[in-house]
């Protein structure tokens, strides 16, 4: 039996999503969430070979601390995060049991607060607010390789 040569590896973990989940229930595991990204998108650099840029890094670790901190701020219970990587791309869906959908309100510099959705649709591909029989999901899309020759995450840009 002959082993599949690197570049064969490679393409076959790119279509294979990457997935890792957690619940959450106190307000002090919004730090927890934001480890478990870095974590996980440096696992997804170290061990799997795909590029993440340190923009990359930094935007998913604030797109976890916004959804996780607004589930765990307006809705009962535990709230469920996901990260998946698939087709070039993080993923990332916080489930909660609140059926009530966030307020987005349009961009205010005067408004002191309330600004944390605003910034992630910004800095994010894709956002998507789901109904589910219980609560909602609400999840983003951010490109792993923003820059596939440019800084990535743990290492200097040459």
């Amino acid at each position: 039996m002959s082993l599949p040569r690197q570049d064969e590896r490679h393409e076959q973990l790119v279509d294979r999503p990457i997935v890792v989940s957690a619940a959450f229930e106190g307000s002090e595991e919004i730090a927890e969430a934001r480890d478990l990204a870095r974590d996980f998108l440096a696992t997804v650099q170290a061990r799997h070979g795909l590029p993440v840029s340190n923009r990359v890094m930094g935007t998913v670790q604030l797109a976890v601390s916004e959804l996780v901190t607004n589930a765990r701020k307006y809705a009962p219970g535990p709230c469920l995060m996901t990260l998946q990587v698939e087709d070039g791309a993080v993923q990332v869906a916080v489930w909660d049991s609140s059926t009530t959908l966030p307020l987005i309100l349009p961009p205010d510099p005067t408004r002191i607060g309330q600004h944390g959705l605003e910034i992630v649709m910004a800095v994010c591909q894709t956002f998507t607010i789901q109904r589910k029989p219980v609560g909602k999901r609400i999840s983003v899309s951010i490109m792993l390789a923003d820059d596939p020759g440019g800084d990535v995450a743990g290492r200097q840009a040459m």
